[in-house]
């Protein structure tokens, strides 16, 4: 059995490090554990099996409000007191949770006016979780009092070292509809706006005659005969995702006065929830967490691994965060729950981990016997101890510790993407040129363009400063700002590369487009005007041709056959130079892929859909422009993220999502096993190097 895991660092190395859990002395590692659904004769074992795992850190209380308080004012905290004691005395260190996400029974009965309602006026019924009002005033006293009652209690327990607010804000309850949501979201557009002349231009209720006299006439978007005011849509999801920002921020503030100094965080769904602003919540955390889940039937998941942490990473900043929240084998909610391969369950771990976080915690620790979650993998599943994926629990805890010199270090990155979620909302809207618009479908291939060229991607928000990244890609970024505009044309004319995807810069902040022509805000930039948008039939294509004078793609001139769908345009250059041209299609002989020098830097076009195989060329050639080289002699499949520390050390993690033993040339020791290497890095296949350069 490993020896007891150090809990709380000393007052020396806190001085020293300003991590995501500073009062926890290494890397977190463990995850949910749910010990109500066990009688307590199994405590005991469990805390045993954590120590034997490597466990340090387990989230507690996320859904036991109906257990903490199981009539309304009525407490019961003997069994959770006994169940803090018998960590903290195993050296077993918690993340405390507000269990706020699961409203008990008797609330829903006391107050059925807090029943969440969707778009089609439906009252929906409970026997789940967070099938709550977001706005409710009766939810908002009831959550702030026992986040009050669970501060006072525990606030000064040896064993934590966090809170954890509510569990996946806006994970089921994203949107209400019900009377109590209508008064809240009128009395946010009064904040927003004002009055209602603001509103009226903003919305431009002119068209469809849709203009309002007074407050009390405005609704939310329910669902309506035809397509509703898309301003008004986007203004609902603006609001909604800010009501679940103040039920946050009730909570946080409640904690950080009666706990002061122990950081508190909530777990965000990055990438996986389209309906919170997660940039406008980061500021608001202590720590950012994220839970992430494979994508199971998706070939080469663990690019999207990769992008959902680069994604976690940008939105904290660049800062460490914590990875809250993943699976040791398959999920339950999918179509088909796949399993995970033998070491995929480490390989995911370290990928994460190589991105910035300082943690490796699972959904959950011992598998559920009963409810809907009951056939989602756990760190000590339904076999117990005698399974492989024990088993690879266990050596994964084993790793953890030699992995301790990344923890502080920032990940190296010279491309970065923009990403803004309300620029999602806004482009997925109804009535747009073409239902095959996909913002994140759009994300995921220039992130595996640049994944599989072995490129880190810092992700940044639009109005985001960008100096010293190399290239700027911008996939979509349909609703773009004054503010974002100016940024890019600055970063631009400073000597930076840019490469913009198709549909982008066409409308402001209130979805209204901007005037001059298409693409609006990009317009002078991009150095061309898009005169009329081209959207494919389903299973139509375009074909690309290189024009015989076009810049050195990184292959000389010679002609390079691309083939794109879903989209193509009209484009009229005014100032940009054709790289690619349609062969064939609407656009047949215009310009489909420009240049544009703009001050001292380059702004590049891309007017179709292409996929991540597509854009090689287009983007080898704007890496050029950029003075970027893709590194040699990596093979295929084999990922690789380089840190830095601000003592100069530096480190590269390379993984092997491969069947074969891969070779790539590094000088280093590895951090997992000790082994030097010497020129030649030998990555088994399956496997991970984390190296000291």
């Amino acid at each position: 059995m490993s020896q007891t895991p150090q809990l709380v660092a000393t007052g020396e190395d806190l001085a020293g490090r300003a991590g995501p859990l500073p009062r926890l002395a290494r890397l977190a590692y463990g995850g949910d554990y749910n010990p109500e659904q066990w009688p307590e004769s199994v405590w005991a074992e469990d805390v045993e099996l954590m120590r034997t795992a490597g466990v340090n850190l387990v989230s507690v209380g996320i859904f036991a409000w109906a257990l903490l308080e199981p009539a309304e004012r009525r407490y019961e905290f003997g069994w959770f007191d006994r169940l803090l004691d018998l960590l903290h005395d195993g050296g077993i260190a918690v993340d405390l949770a507000t269990p706020t996400a699961v409203p008990p029974a008797w609330f829903r009965r006391r107050h059925p006016e807090a029943t969440l309602v969707d778009r089609h006026g439906v009252r929906l019924g409970g026997g789940a979780r967070q099938s709550f009002c977001p706005s409710s005033p009766a939810y908002a006293e009831a959550s702030a009092r026992i986040t009050e009652q669970l501060a006072r209690r525990y606030a000064d327990h040896p064993a934590l070292v966090l809170w954890h607010s509510h569990n996946e804000y806006g994970g089921a309850n994203a949107l209400c509809y019900c009377p109590t949501s209508t008064d809240a979201f009128r009395d946010w557009l009064r904040d927003r706006y004002g009055d209602l002349a603001t509103l009226n231009a903003t919305w431009g209720t002119t068209f469809w005659g849709q203009r309002y006299g007074d407050w009390a006439e405005i609704e939310p978007p329910h669902a309506a005969p035809t397509s509703v005011n898309p301003t008004q849509q986007l203004d609902f999801l603006r609001f909604s995702s800010d009501a679940h920002l103040a039920n946050f921020r009730r909570e946080r503030d409640i904690l950080h006065r009666l706990s002061p100094g122990v950081p508190v965080t909530t777990n965000f769904m990055i990438a996986n929830c389209k309906t919170i602003d997660y940039w406008r919540w980061a500021a608001e955390v202590d720590v950012v967490s994220n839970d992430h889940y494979l994508r199971a039937e998706q070939p080469d998941n663990h690019i999207e691994l990769a992008m959902c942490a680069d994604l976690t990473r940008g939105v904290a900043g660049g800062r460490p965060w914590l990875l809250m929240e993943h699976a040791t084998s398959a999920v339950n909610w999918q179509p088909r729950n796949i399993a995970k391969r033998p070491g995929e369950l480490r390989r995911n771990s370290l990928a994460h981990l190589a991105r910035g976080a300082e943690s490796a915690l699972f959904f959950q620790w011992r598998a559920s016997r009963f409810g809907a979650e009951k056939f989602h993998s756990a760190m000590l599943p339904h076999g117990g101890t005698d399974t492989r994926v024990w088993r690879e629990v266990v050596a994964l805890g084993a790793d953890l510790p030699g992995l301790e010199p990344l923890r502080g270090t920032r990940v190296v990155a010279e491309v970065a993407v923009l990403w803004d979620w309300e620029s999602w909302w806004a482009v997925e809207l109804d009535w747009r040129p073409s239902t095959d618009l996909d913002y994140r479908e759009r994300m995921a291939a220039y992130y595996e363009r640049l994944w599989r060229d072995r490129f880190t991607v810092d992700f940044a928000h639009p109005e985001r400063a960008l100096d010293g990244y190399r290239l700027v890609v911008v996939p979509s970024l349909y609703l773009t700002t004054p503010a974002a505009a100016e940024n890019l044309r600055r970063y631009v004319a400073g000597g930076g590369t840019v490469l913009v995807s198709y549909f982008s810069g066409i409308v402001d902040a209130d979805d209204a487009v901007h005037p001059g022509g298409h693409p609006g805000a990009l317009r002078e930039l991009l150095g061309l005007t898009v005169e009329e948008f081209l959207p494919l039939r389903t299973g139509e294509t375009v074909r690309l041709d290189a024009d015989g004078t076009s810049v050195d793609t990184g292959a000389g001139v010679a002609r390079s056959e691309i083939v794109g769908d879903v989209w193509a345009e009209v484009v009229v250059p005014q100032g940009a130079v054709p790289v690619w041209s349609y062969l064939d299609g609407p656009a047949a002989g215009g310009p489909a892929v420009t240049r544009h020098v703009f001050g001292a830097g380059h702004a590049w076009y891309v007017s179709t859909r292409l996929s991540a195989a597509g854009l090689g060329p287009v983007l080898r050639a704007a890496y050029r422009d950029a003075g970027l080289v893709p590194p040699d002699g990596v093979p295929d499949g084999v990922e690789l993220v380089r840190r830095a520390g601000a003592d100069g050390s530096r480190f590269l993690v390379a993984i092997n999502h491969t069947d074969r033993d891969a070779g790539l040339p590094a000088t280093g020791t590895d951090l997992l096993d000790g082994t030097v290497h010497q020129g030649v890095c030998r990555v088994p296949a399956g496997g991970v190097r984390a190296l000291r350069i």
